[in-house]
């Protein structure tokens, strides 16, 4: 179908969905029960494990199958303008999602942070709550709560890793952009360069926020399980580099794909989504710097 047929390309029959739903289905089961509480030995690990293990190799090969399905189709010129204009109402959606997604998370971060904490340490009208409940606490931030919960830690600093990775993942965001421009001039060595550049920079950052998770468990005492503090940090850090790894995992395939001479300055919108995306969680890690790491 050409890109100016006036039909609406509908997909045919494909197995790629329900695979996906068993992978995510034996990851989430059998992540559940090799947790501690659920596990006979009372730690990480047990038969769940392998469930796990065997969820995510059903993924990998569920994702390389799409994926290709969805490159043939584009390739082939199936997708039409109005198959385009779909796709980008669903990507400005998906995101939409997304800024929900993290929003709650920062919400919860602004009321531990605003009105939880300083309640229970006696702020505003609330004395007889620090009184009743939990006398001598003073409500300061980082804390792991009134029960300190998983003992005492130290509060990841902003001013090492984590400003490094800012740098690094503001400089994706201009190579990105970069290849962008090359891809709309029709100049395929800048467009490679910049997005190679990307992938790198992407790969980085992940990389050195695992060594920020070490330094944080061996050194400053800082888990999950501490206290209110822990939970939120983990969960927003965590959060997004599960998002950082997503992106940087479709930029390889944009970049080989590009490798291999596809798209084209009127015809690219997979490259587009996957920029949308990527500064999609640029921006979102700003908030996070801010907020997690430096506002401290």
């Amino acid at each position: 179908m050409s890109n100016t047929a006036a039909g609406y390309y509908v997909p045919h029959g494909t197995k790629w969905p329900i695979l996906g739903s068993i992978a995510l289905t034996l990851i989430v089961a059998g992540f559940a029960s090799s947790l501690p509480t659920h596990n006979a030995d009372g730690n990480f690990g047990g038969a769940g494990v392998y469930f796990m293990y065997s969820g995510f190799a059903v993924l990998t090969v569920m994702l390389f199958g799409w994926f290709g399905t969805v490159i043939r189709e584009s390739e082939s010129g199936a997708f039409n303008n109005q198959v385009d204009r779909s796709f980008r109402w669903g990507m400005g959606w998906f995101i939409f999602s997304e800024v929900m997604f993290f929003a709650a998370f920062f919400g919860v971060l602004l009321y531990a942070r605003q009105w939880s904490v300083p309640w229970l340490g006696g702020a505003g009208n609330n004395a007889m709550t620090n009184a009743l409940l939990w006398p001598g606490y003073e409500g300061m931030w980082p804390t792991n709560g009134p029960g300190e919960v998983g003992g005492e830690f130290e509060a990841m600093p902003a001013w090492g890793v984590p400003a490094m990775n800012t740098l690094i993942l503001l400089s994706s965001g201009v190579t990105v952009t970069i290849a962008h421009w090359g891809l709309k001039q029709n100049n395929r060595p800048k467009l490679i360069m910049g997005l190679g550049a990307t992938v790198v920079l992407g790969f980085l950052f992940l990389f050195f926020q695992g060594s920020e998770y070490i330094e944080a468990y061996h050194e400053l005492n800082l888990r999950l399980d501490s206290g209110i503090y822990g939970t939120t940090f983990f969960m927003l850090t965590g959060f997004h580099g599960m998002h950082v790894t997503l992106g940087a995992i479709m930029l390889t395939v944009v970049f080989f794909r590009c490798l291999k001479g596809h798209f084209t300055p009127d015809h690219h919108f997979g490259f587009e989504a996957v920029s949308w995306y990527w500064h999609f969680v640029d921006v979102v890690w700003l908030g996070l710097f801010i907020f997690v790491y430096w506002l401290v």
